[in-house]
This record gives structure tokens, sequence and C-alpha cells, in this order.
């Protein structure tokens, strides 16, 4: 049962993650995965548990690669790199699955399902707060500047991010990206690093 269910989701989470929730029907479903609908409902109480796991996956897929980028680096700014350097690929492996599942779901499920859009917005502010620990780290450990505002910086840069992914999805140009990281990079430099 567990191997269908992994089978399962693999099938529909790209197609979730293009289509978003309810733009996602059990005909897509039962067509992704060749399986009739009781064989998916067998393993899935409904379509908004399927929806959640399959947010999970798409969530782990696109960021567990920066989680060991920025765990693999000893020091605060060169974990910064990491995250800059990560997002410079980014663009391409998220264009293939639909986009960034924590924006696609965050807009999508804001009005229509608040269990997926609460969990999306945990996962945004565990990458946030994740950001704010480098820097707070940094700053304890001398590397970053003590004036530093951790908080903003973290925010700051998530949402540069954020926003120049946006950008890049709605026009398919890679520029936005790369354009912001590259200011990232010069702020790290310039305003963060001691």
């Amino acid at each position: 049962m567990e191997k269908t269910a992994d089978f399962i989701l693999e099938k529909v989470a790209p197609i979730f993650n293009r289509q978003g929730y309810v733009g996602t029907t059990l005909r897509d479903l039962t067509e992704a995965t060749k399986l009739t609908k009781g064989a998916i409902y067998g393993n899935f109480e409904n379509k908004e548990e399927l929806a959640l796991k399959a947010f999970l996956l798409n969530f782990k897929k696109a960021f567990e690669p920066l989680e060991k980028a920025i765990a693999s680096k000893d020091h605060s700014i060169a974990k910064l790199y990491a995250l800059t350097d990560y997002y410079r690929n980014y663009y391409d492996y998220a264009s293939g699955r639909g986009g960034c599942p924590v924006l696609n779901v965050t807009i999508d499920a804001q009005h229509i399902n608040s269990k997926l859009f609460d969990l999306a917005k945990q996962k945004s502010e565990r990458l946030v707060l994740g950001i704010e620990m480098i820097i707070r780290n940094g700053i304890k450990n001398g590397e970053i500047k003590k004036s530093v505002d951790a908080e903003v910086f973290g925010q700051n840069i998530y949402s540069m991010i954020e926003g120049s992914l946006f950008l890049a999805f709605t026009f398919k140009r890679d520029n936005y990206v790369l354009n912001i990281l590259d200011h990232i990079d010069h702020i790290i430099e310039h305003e963060l690093k001691a």
C-alpha cells in the first residue's frame, strides 16, 4: 500500500504544482497514474490529503538540495552564497515541474483551501527563518556586522528571491532571478560581511 501511495504521489505531485488544487481534476489523476478512482482514494482519504502530500513532496524535491548545500558550508557568509548559488539553477529546475511549489500553492490555495495555504505559509516561514538564523549565527561568530538586523535582511533576501521567481515564471526569463541574485551577492559582500 505504501509503495502504491508513493507511486501516486510521484505521478501527481507535478500536476498539482502546475495546475493547482482546483485545476487538478480526478481525470488528471487517473490518467497520470493509470489507476482507478478507487485505487487512488484507497490510498488517500480525499483530494485535499493528496494535494497536501503532493505539496510536501514538491517542497522536499525543491528544497532538500538547498538545505544540503547550506549544511555543507561551515561559515555564515559561505552559507548565504550557497543559497544564491542554489537559486541560480532553480528557475530551470522549477520550470520543468511547473514553477516554485511555495509560490504556486500560496497563490493558488489562499482563498480556496486553508489547510494547503497554511502548509505553504509554514514552509515559506521556515525558509525565511532559515536565512535569519544564518545571519544571526554570522553576527554571533563575527562574520556579519553587528549592526545588521537579521530579521529584516532575512525577510528582504527571501522576498527578493520569491519576487524575482514570480517575474521569471511570468515572463519565462531567468534574468529576473539572476539579476536579483547578483544584487543579493553584492548585499552579502558589502552590507552584511564584517
